[in-house]
């Protein structure tokens, strides 16, 4: 099973994404825990230079997010998946769709489209994503913040509309959490969805 994890900065993803990968051990599940970009060799040079990296043209920056992608599928997912491995990873097609398609305009049935290709038309089974206002998360980013997160406010507002059409486009895969609630009430919800549909 694919399950990826999404939301806007500071929504508490990691958290999230680190207690339920030792809670399905625990269970004895076979569980692979991943991120995007970043979980590949590849994906970690590309990484760094989308986080940090000065300028860098919209377009560089999507077709970036989509090389790491391609390597995250071939090297990573897919293969974890073909061994009866549960996948968790923090961010996948639909930040790319929310953050180049809507926040840098490029249109969301075009960055679709490419996400598609890139990583051959691997979809997650189940998508999460922690809801919160752009101005509470920003705000709880207390470490010096990325190129993405050092975005206006305007830009974050854009992404959190963008994720709620996704949800509501997509409602069978798409399950959205409450990220004003506790990390604890983020992490009942997020298990009793995930075992409602695993077992």
């Amino acid at each position: 099973m694919f399950i990826t994890f999404e939301g806007g900065e500071g929504a508490g993803k990691t958290t999230l994404i680190d207690r339920l990968h030792t809670f399905l051990q625990k269970e004895g599940k076979s569980v692979l825990l991943t991120r995007a970009p970043g979980g590949t060799e590849v994906g970690a040079l590309i990484r760094d230079i989308l986080l940090r990296h000065e300028p860098l043209s919209s377009r560089t920056e999507l077709f970036l997010f989509l090389a790491d992608r391609s390597e995250h599928v071939a090297q990573i997912i897919r293969p974890a998946l073909a061994n009866g491995a549960i996948v968790l990873c923090d961010r996948f097609n639909d930040s790319s769709v929310a953050y180049q398609g809507v926040g840098r305009g490029f249109g969301e049935q075009w960055v679709a489209e490419l996400c598609a290709f890139a990583c051959d038309g691997l979809q997650p089974d189940l998508t999460f994503y922690l809801d919160l206002d752009p101005k509470i998360g920003l705000q709880r980013v207390q470490r010096t913040k990325d190129r993405i997160e050092g975005e206006k406010l305007a830009f974050h507002q854009k992404i959190r509309a963008a994720y709620l059409t996704i949800a509501k486009k997509e409602p069978a895969r798409f399950h959205v959490l409450d990220a004003t609630k506790t990390p604890e009430e983020v992490f009942e919800e997020a298990c009793s969805h995930i075992l409602s549909v695993i077992h």
